[in-house]
This record gives structure tokens, sequence and C-alpha cells, in this order.
């Protein structure tokens, strides 16, 4: 999808910028930027776009995007509603690159901090030790001030750079930068389909909503998107089946009907194709990590 650039907000006195946002929704606009972005949420259940990976995001999550990556936390249907009580909070943390000078990059020392930024444009997901040490310092960074923050900075470049505790999120695809009309057609795409997966959404009605003909919007989905329209909404609905099997309330019969699909096995083989995994061994796998004894 072709992302529409933001600008973070920034103070003159400060190098990098820090922030514990509470607020009814995380938006939902496909965006990118030169800083780098540690993430952390607090509240808060949904998709994310990483890149051209869509999966879920929930509580605890720490995940470190690179420069310029394109991203999205789109929350569930109920945190959109007009009275609803539902907040979500996360701290977030960007910097860019040279933030601490470009000497800094050169030092012998810092030699981990360029592949760091190598391997940030895929996004990094952080589990174990690295996650608990992250979560600890980004707390730290929302009161700290003057020097006490950079060296917090440092402490947090230090646990990504020599952390292994984690998984790259997006593949390397390129991304053309977007103009403001692409953006916001691409986002009503995006926003049309994940509230309405649970339903048959055909070509023409999706179609409209971009205000384009048939043959032009596939042609325009999968020029953005680097996949067809159709194994977007496969994946939209592979996530959501994934979120209610770990939520393990539901049959995983009943689960296929409820995130749009026609048949049980029809379902089987998409979870497959999008997982490697069936939904039996996907459940095993999440209940099994969540009852690891927890990490301090």
């Amino acid at each position: 999808m072709k992302p529409l650039f933001h600008k973070v907000p920034t103070q003159i006195q400060s190098s990098f910028s820090v922030r514990h946002d509470v607020q009814p929704n995380f938006g939902s606009l496909w965006h990118y930027h030169p800083e780098l972005e540690l993430h952390h949420v607090i509240r808060g259940k949904g998709v994310r776009f990483i890149g051209d990976n869509i999966g879920n995001f929930s509580e605890g999550e720490v995940l470190l995007l690179g420069s310029n990556l394109p991203h999205m936390w789109q929350c569930n249907e109920e945190y959109y509603q007009r009275h609803s009580e539902r907040k979500v909070e996360a701290i977030v943390i960007h910097f860019l690159p040279d933030c601490l000078g470009r000497d800094f990059l050169n030092l012998p020392e810092t030699y981990l901090v360029p592949k760091l930024f190598e391997k940030a444009r895929k996004g990094m997901k952080f589990s174990g030790r690295s996650r608990v040490k992250l979560i600890e310092l980004m707390h730290k960074a929302t009161a700290a001030t003057d020097m006490e923050r950079l060296i917090i900075l440092l402490s947090i470049l230090k646990t990504v750079a020599e952390s292994e505790e984690y998984t790259s999120m997006a593949s390397a695809h390129a991304f053309y930068k977007s103009n403001e009309m692409d953006a916001v057609r691409i986002n009503k795409v995006c926003t049309y389909t994940l509230s309405n997966y649970k339903k048959e959404i055909s070509l023409e009605e999706i179609a409209s909503i971009a205000n384009l003909s048939v043959t032009s919007f596939c042609r325009y989905f999968k020029l953005m998107t680097k996949k067809t329209y159709y194994d977007f909404l496969i994946e939209i609905r592979i996530s959501h089946a994934c979120r209610l099997l770990v939520e393990d309330i539901l049959p995983t019969e009943v689960i296929c009907f409820e995130c749009g699909f026609n048949n049980v096995s029809n379902f089987y083989r998409h979870f497959k194709k999008v997982t490697d995994m069936t939904p039996l061994e996907y459940k095993k796998k999440y209940l099994f990590n969540r009852q690891l004894p927890a990490v301090g």
C-alpha cells in the first residue's frame, strides 16, 4: 500500500521524542516517517499492518520499526464506537538515526547500531528478557529529563542491538512514497475491509469504495500492495481467526464462519497457507507459550 508521509511532532530542545498516549483508538492512518519508532502497547487490541505484514496486536507488545517502514495500528471495531468507554494506551519513542550526532555511528564502540538500523527496516518484535527490559526503560523514559533521557536511549539501543529475542515482521519489499490521494484511497479500502471482512465483499463493491472500475482497481491494488485484493482479504480474515483461536472460547468450526469463510475445508486450506500451521497447531503453540513462566 502506498503510505502517507507523517511529520512526527518534535520539540526544538529535544533530540528525540517520547510520548505516553491514552486515547480512544490508534486511528487508521497508513503512514511512514524517517524516524525509527519503538512502540509499546500497554492497552488495546486489533490488527496491525507493518510493511507487507498483517497480524494481531495486544497488550504487552514491543516493536521497533525502521526508518520509512509504513505501518498502521487498527483497533477492533468496539474502540471506534461513538460512546465507547474503551481506551488504548501506548508508549512511543521516535528518534532519527543520527539523533545522537553523525559521528556517533562511526565510533568503534557503536558498530552494532548501524546493523540494528538495517534489521529494523523489516520491523522487530521483541520477546523474553529483551521485551521486559525495554518496557522498563520505556516507562523510565517518559519521566526522564536532560542527560538522563540520553542515557536511557543509549540503554535502549544497547538492548535492541544485542538482542537475539526478536522476530522480523515484514519482507524487504520496497514501496513507493505516495501522494495524498493515493493514501486516502488505500485507507478507505483498508477501513472498509476491516469493517466488513465477515461478509462477502465483491470486487465491484470494493472497487466502488476506491472510486475505480474493477479492472483499474485490481491493477491499482496489486501495484500498491504487491498482492491481490482477495489475498489481502484472506489475510485479514486469518488474522482475526488467530485472535479468536488464542482467546480459546469458540470452537474452530464456529470461528471459521465468524471470520467470513463459507466452509470449514476452505478455512483450513487458507489458514495453513497463511500461517504454515493448522488451526489446532496454532492454538497449541500459543497456549504452550502462554503457560511458560514469566520472565522477570
